[in-house]
């Protein structure tokens, strides 16, 4: 049975979108079967990988019980990568899914059928901690926190660390932190440096070794709907993502 990750940080902006579909392509590309499940109403992850954000049964049709996930994973451009893609009706499953009795479980059951065909499921979380947020958690076996190198980055983790220990220990004792990784790091000004200085210093055992960099060629990637490791696989971005997955890897 695969591996599960949630990508989670309630701020916006922080590069969780970005790290989740470049590792899970570093992951496909170095010989596993992984599926990427977008569960922002934005489906940033899904055009990002080249798919419409119209795609029908996606992951509301998923939590809503209308589909098994089977038949909402569609495959991608990249081999052994495939998408439980997203769409802006999933906007709604976060009024829906308080209304129902256990409902923040529901995105673990409709994954148990399909967890053994992949190796690394990956799991793209909204910017909050809202019930889509805690529905990922839930399924999930660990999470992997961007934490953007700019002023107020420590601020919120607080808040999502508490969440995480309430969901370990009310919905899902097996939850880890896998790490926190830093993101949109420019190493040439003293604030980077300082955030994370600081961020190594509160949490030493979490934090990646891998810094991933602020790099147009990151920022360039979606729009032509594929993650930076093809678009530009020589760039310091890809480079950083290809270290990275390592690192997830090797954390196992």
């Amino acid at each position: 049975m695969g591996t599960v990750y949630a990508i989670a940080n309630q701020k916006g902006g922080v590069g969780k979108t970005t790290t989740a579909v470049n590792v899970a392509a570093c992951i496909a590309e170095a010989g596993y079967e992984t599926l990427l499940i977008d569960i922002d109403p934005q489906a940033n992850a899904t055009v990002g990988l080249g798919l419409a954000k119209d795609l029908e049964p996606n992951v509301y049709d998923v939590l809503a019980g209308d589909a098994p996930a089977a038949e909402a994973i569609v495959p991608t451009s990249i081999d052994r990568l495939y998408v439980l893609p997203a769409s802006p009706d999933l906007a709604g499953a976060t009024m829906e899914l308080p209304r129902q009795a256990g409902s923040e479980g529901n995105l673990r059951k409709a994954l148990e059928p399909i967890r053994d065909r992949f190796a690394y499921v990956i799991l793209d979380c909204p910017p909050s901690l809202g019930p889509l947020t805690v529905n990922a958690l839930v399924a999930a076996d660990r999470v992997i926190v961007p934490v953007q190198t700019e002023y107020y980055a420590l601020e919120g983790l607080a808040g999502l660390l508490e969440t995480l220990s309430l969901v370990q220990r009310e919905l899902n004792p097996r939850l880890t932190i896998a790490g926190m990784i830093l993101t949109m790091h420019d190493g040439r000004t003293r604030l980077a440096r300082e955030v994370e200085e600081d961020v190594r210093k509160h949490f030493p055992e979490l934090v990646f070794d891998t810094v991933i960099p602020r790099n147009v060629r990151i920022s360039e990637s979606p729009s032509h709907g594929v993650p930076v490791t093809h678009y530009d696989p020589h760039c310091v971005g890809a480079d950083a993502y290809f270290e990275l997955a390592k690192e997830v890897a090797a954390r196992g």
